[in-house]
């Protein structure tokens, strides 16, 4: 078999994906022949998989065959029933803990030491927390006049950022599950990358109060500015741009060191788009994601539904008992949320993740827990949960790219690295994104978005190793400032759209 026309994963795998388009009839080597056009990352059966026998990838299960798929068979969703999702009430914890790690070529980033202590800001920025959607407006307003007369002014402030959200009013801020949106803008105002200063701005009306955000001992007028308290729109301005200018002058004393990698903590995001991410790009972000725990780093891989049906493999990686039990507890709560919502396993992968040739959420999971690497896992955390320990995290969020990106920044990673088979002009505002790729073609469509092309991997012209240790030097690069990822450089910055499981009134 060519290895130019199809990536086999696992020896157990009866079937293997197409490196590019191939016409039906094609010669696949090996007396295998396409029996139909076999899209670019889709699936080819490698043998007659008889109706009711198991599709295997990865050297597990994805399914099993509707009907009779003959040998050079062109295999998509709709052939394949899905398996039982895995059980998390006897998960076996710690069968799988890595002996070794690679070494890491740096055990060293230049970042901003916070004077409370904890991990180092990779960018010195002005975060601007919020109580409610309704200063929004106002706040903008004053934002696009601080970029534009007081930035100028402090050189050494990379950016004023508004946290802005469509929680605080309107909401069931009583509610059990309330707790973690409340959590996710605690947590927010406290981000690394914003120096510990600490600046709010509330209506006065809304239920999401400063106190919910704040200690007792924060809440002085040098940090919060409630708009219902100033006369008039101007007035409101000019609170706003004197506060924050006395924020700046802080924030400008700041300078880059020398810090030792445990001071670091970056997240990983999107596990799967296409079937070529738990290929090349995903691995590719694991062999550096372990290079940098070795280091002594901090590394949070997420989304509940994209490892769910892979849950049985973290467990096999969890440190201790606890920390598998806080993954069957979290796995727990988000089955029991989808079930509420009545959602069906097929909600995920998405149109353009099927496109890319993933059939169903059990092959995306295979490919998302990839870019965790094989670093034992230290710690589980809670959507927006803050750890407490270095090393590998699991943070349970949700696979939304808008709403996972937002949790993580609460969690305290600096830094975001992003995987992308199909393409996406993600970004975040307080933390740099690194984008990496999966295939060359994704690469030469949007050359001047992507960072790191892993596409060589599946093309054979690389490998995990050599694509990983590129993206680590790369990731520290951009924490160090050295360098501006692609999204940084233009600006491309979502809203963040914060995670909230409970009612709006």
């Amino acid at each position: 078999m060519e290895k130019k026309l199809l990536v086999k994963v696992n020896d157990r795998d009866n079937v293997a994906i197409a490196i590019r388009d191939i016409p039906a009839g094609t010669d696949l080597g090996g007396g295998l022949t396409a029996n139909q056009e076999i899209p670019q990352a889709h699936k080819v059966a490698l043998q007659r998989i008889e109706e009711g026998n198991e599709v295997i990838r990865y050297g597990v299960a994805l399914g099993y065959a509707l009907r009779t798929i003959e040998r050079g068979d062109w295999i998509n969703e709709f052939m394949l029933e899905l398996p039982n999702v895995p059980s998390v009430d006897e998960l076996a914890c710690g069968t799988n803990l890595a002996p070794e790690l690679p070494e890491p070529v740096r055990r060293t980033f230049r970042g901003f030491k916070n004077p409370n202590g904890g991990y180092a800001g990779t960018r010195n920025i002005l975060g601007i927390s919020t109580t409610v959607q309704c200063v929004t407006g106002v706040l903008n307003v004053a934002v696009e006049r601080m970029r534009k007369e007081l930035l100028p002014k402090y050189s050494n402030v990379d950016d004023i950022v508004p946290i802005n959200h469509a929680y605080g009013c309107g909401v069931a801020i009583n509610a059990p599950e309330a707790v973690i949106p409340i959590r996710t803008l605690h947590n927010l105002v406290r981000n690394p990358n914003f120096g510990g200063e600490l600046m709010v701005v509330g209506l006065g009306c809304e239920k999401l109060t400063v106190d919910k955000l704040l200690n007792q001992d924060e809440i002085t007028e040098e940090n919060v500015v409630i708009l219902q308290k100033e006369k008039g729109f101007e007035a409101m301005v000019d609170k706003l741009m004197k506060v924050a200018e006395e924020k700046l002058k802080v924030l400008n004393k700041r300078e880059r060191e020398e810090l030792p990698l445990s001071e670091l903590c970056i997240g990983l995001q999107c596990g799967g788009s296409d079937a070529f991410s738990g290929v090349s790009a995903n691995p590719a972000a694991g062999y550096a994601a372990d290079m940098l725990v070795q280091g002594g780093a901090t590394v949070m891989f997420s989304e509940v539904t994209e490892v769910r049906d892979g849950v049985h493999y973290i467990a096999q990686r969890c440190v201790d008992q606890a920390v598998c039990d806080k993954l069957a507890k979290e796995m727990k709560w988000y089955d029991h949320y989808l079930e509420e919502g009545e959602v069906d396993r097929s909600a995920n992968p998405t149109p353009g993740n099927k496109k890319g040739g993933l059939c169903n959420i059990v092959e995306k999971a295979m490919g998302s827990i990839a870019k965790s690497g094989t670093s034992p896992i230290a710690e589980v955390l809670s959507p927006a949960e803050l750890p407490t320990k270095k090393g590998l995290i699991f943070a349970a969020t949700p696979a939304s790219d808008i709403v996972c990106g937002p949790c993580q920044l609460a969690s305290g990673i600096t830094l975001q690295v992003f995987m992308t088979g199909r393409g996406t002009p993600y970004g975040l505002a307080a933390a740099p994104v690194i984008k990496v790729c999966s295939r060359n073609e994704m690469k030469e469509q949007w050359g001047d978005l992507i960072d790191v092309n892993a596409g060589p991997v599946a093309t054979g012209e690389s490998d995990i190793e050599t694509v990983g240790t590129e993206l680590f030097n790369k990731i520290l690069r951009v924490a160090g400032g050295e360098e501006k990822s692609a999204a940084e450089k233009y600006e491309l910055h979502n809203d963040l759209c914060i995670f909230n499981p409970a009612p709006i009134t």
